[in-house]
């Protein structure tokens, strides 16, 4: 049994991977700031001791494994340095935990983690997988043959990783503050597909995965176009989810039914389909554990309170924002529909504010909330009411203690909460005004 202690053990990331190497019976812990976040209370249930950045904590026998967030002058991270402790990054950590796996990789800008969390929820119904989802959702089986794992993009994380198998859902501007134009994402996606053995299933009408060219893998395209390899036809969408027919090189797969709304859900269904077919499941199989599936954290997620109905997404790109607009229209066709949305970092606010007006216009009404920063962004040349004041449909900035004021009086509305920082208060404040 090793001990390994996580600097920044709240992390989405790295939350996932203390609980796998919980599962796997190895000695847990970690440091992380004091502020509550969604992805504590797994590790909490679980044993998984959270303390302070104390550097005193460290001994010489952890494996540290260091967050990204946290630069090499850390305290806690000087300390191991110090007394000899083995250092390693998350990505580092990551790698050496499936590489003695049989890896799914699923990367991509947007909708990386519903369809990590898909995947997962599929084959580990019939084999033996472990997984990693970047909502702080991971589970360790040990002598697992299969690991899916989320493949995040940013700052290169997804670099050491060599899978058999990888899920490119998109490529996308995003990260403005480590990538600095959409040529050097390509960059770094190319990489990474470099480093895939087998095969990369590409959604197909993306004209960034369409340059593509692994030195090893064999690309199959996925989508909504009979001239991709995989590919959805009669599409039906309903309220409660999509109805579709799935080809593949022209030969019918199966018909399938998805509980995910939108295009983006059937585009993520049809990805998992195609890895999980290409790993053994019949399509019997396939849909019976889509039937199963309730989602991943912090994905369309719906409450109600009064006569209020709540979704709260992880949404924070322009291109996320629309989907999940989207993904509401469909599943409440008749409800006005009010977005609640906090922007995530300054860099993302100065260099998408057209692309977030846009997106935001096709709500009924709107909200922002102050910018969440972050530890490597605290501050910046940006505000919110740079997007609200050009907005028709603006509302107004929302504060936690105007909250429930300006959102209780939006009777019989869906509220749909977006963002990647700490949006959940913002709904904690509506819920707790009626009690």
């Amino acid at each position: 049994m090793t001990t390994y202690y996580f600097i920044g053990i709240k992390g989405t990331g790295m939350a996932s991977l203390a609980m796998i190497l919980h599962d796997q019976g190895h000695r847990v812990l970690g440091s992380d700031i004091a502020k509550e976040t969604f992805t504590q209370f797994p590790l909490i249930k679980a044993g998984i001791q959270i303390t302070d950045f104390d550097p005193a904590l460290i001994k010489d026998d952890y494996v540290i494994v260091k967050g990204n967030a946290f630069a090499d002058d850390h305290p806690q991270v000087l300390a191991a340095h110090k007394i000899g402790a083995q250092v390693l990054t998350y990505p580092q950590a990551v790698e050496e935990v499936i590489r003695r796996h049989f890896t799914i990789a699923v990367a991509g800008a947007h909708g990386k983690t519903s369809t990590t969390s898909l995947l997962s929820h599929i084959l580990s119904a019939y084999k033996p997988t472990s997984f990693l989802i970047g909502d702080g959702v991971g589970q360790g089986i040990t002598n697992s043959k299969y690991f899916v794992v989320e493949a995040d993009e940013y700052d290169r994380h997804f670099q050491p990783y060599t899978p058999q198998i990888a899920i490119i859902t998109n490529i996308d501007w995003d990260h403005p503050d480590y990538y600095k134009s959409l040529d050097d994402v390509e960059k770094a996606f190319a990489e990474f597909a470099d480093h895939v053995q087998q095969t990369i299933y590409a959604y197909g009408e993306d004209p960034e995965i369409k340059k593509l060219r692994p030195k090893t893998a064999k690309i199959c395209t996925y989508g909504l176009e009979k001239t991709d390899d995989l590919y959805a036809a009669d599409i039906l969408r309903k309220t409660e989810g999509s109805y579709f027919s799935v080809f593949k090189n022209a030969i019918k797969v199966g018909d399938f039914f998805t509980s995910i709304e939108g295009n983006h859900g059937i585009l993520d269904t049809l990805a998992a389909i195609g890895a999980a077919d290409d790993l053994g499941l019949s399509a019997d199989q396939i849909q019976k554990e889509l039937l199963t599936y309730k989602g991943a954290k912090r994905r369309f997620s719906i409450s109600k309170v009064a006569d209020l109905t709540i979704v709260d997404d992880y949404a924070h790109h322009p291109n996320e924002i629309k989907a999940t607009i989207d993904a509401a229209r469909q599943k409440f066709p008749d409800q006005q529909l009010v977005a609640v949305f906090q922007p995530h970092t300054y860099t993302r606010v100065r260099a998408f504010k057209e692309e977030y007006v846009e997106a935001l216009k096709a709500a009924d009404k709107v909200y922002i909330t102050p910018i969440f920063g972050s530890l490597r962004e605290k501050a910046g040349n940006a505000k919110s009411e740079d997007i609200l004041s050009e907005l028709p449909n603006a509302a107004a900035i929302l504060t936690e203690k105007n909250a429930f004021d300006k959102l209780s009086g939006e009777h019989g509305s869906v509220l749909v909460f977006m963002g990647a920082g700490d949006i959940e208060k913002y709904e904690t404040a509506l819920v707790d005004g009626y009690k």
